[in-house]
Formats: C-alpha cells, structure tokens, sequence
C-alpha cells in the first residue's frame, strides 16, 4: 500500500508543541499496515519536525529556552530581516532541526519509543498554519 496525503496542522505560536495525535489523526489508513515506513515533511522553511520527549511540558520549554539563546533575534550580523526579526533566526533553527522525519511503523502505528512524541517547531511568533506531506508505503494484513 502507498499514502500521501498533505496535512495542515493548526497555527501555534512560537515553541515547541506536540503534534503526533493531530498528525496521525489524519492518516487514519496506516493502522492497515502491519509493516512499513512513514516520512513526515514540512513543508516551510521558517519551522521544523522534531522527535523528543511526550510526557513533561519543560522539555519543550526548555528547547525554546535553548534555542532562543543560540540564535538570537535583532543579532547585528543578520541581513536577510525584510519579514521580521524573528525571520532569519526561524530559518536557522528549522535547518539545524530539518524539516523532516522518517519513522518505521509496526502494527498500524509508528514505532515510537514509550517516551518519544512529534514535534512542529514553530521558529516565528506567528507562523500561521503549516502543511506536513505524510507518505506511508508498506505491507497490509
């Protein structure tokens, strides 16, 4: 079986935010597949896909904490500024994250660890919606 399907996810603000429900929601298909993959792509340049920590709130706060701190807004070096402040800075963080992941899936879900969640890394204060291309492809019953 094969899949694609492009996704919008709703507008978040700027942080990190658990997405897997949401994403996976859509894709109702993928519990036919008893083995294959999935490849999850955004599809912009100013947020990311990410694969952490579901259970505690402070691991999100704390990669925004982080990342706020290593690429800096208002930064003097930044040339690229015609939409914002927070433009550049969103581009750098969104590729040193990438804008997509690859997941194996088993049994109709994704084989995620017990502790593990996807992310939409929001990178500007406001984004607005964001599409995510899902492409599943594997081996049904």
């Amino acid at each position: 079986m094969w899949l694609q399907r492009r996704l919008a996810l709703q507008p978040r603000p700027r942080g990190f935010h658990l997405v897997t429900d949401e994403l996976l929601g859509g894709l109702p298909e993928l519990r036919e597949l008893r083995v294959g993959m999935l490849h999850l792509l955004i599809q912009h340049t100013s947020a990311s896909l990410a694969l952490s920590e579901n259970a505690s709130p402070d691991v999100r706060r704390d990669f925004e904490s982080w990342f706020s701190r290593a690429v800096p807004e208002g930064a003097e070096y930044w040339t690229h500024t015609l939409e914002g402040d927070d433009d550049m800075p969103a581009h750098i963080k969104a590729a040193l994250l990438g804008p997509s992941l690859t997941l194996p899936i088993a049994d109709g879900r994704p084989a995620l660890g017990t502790w593990q969640g996807i992310y939409l890394c929001e990178h500007r204060d406001r984004g607005g919606s964001r599409s995510v291309v899902a492409t599943a492809w594997g081996e049904t019953d």
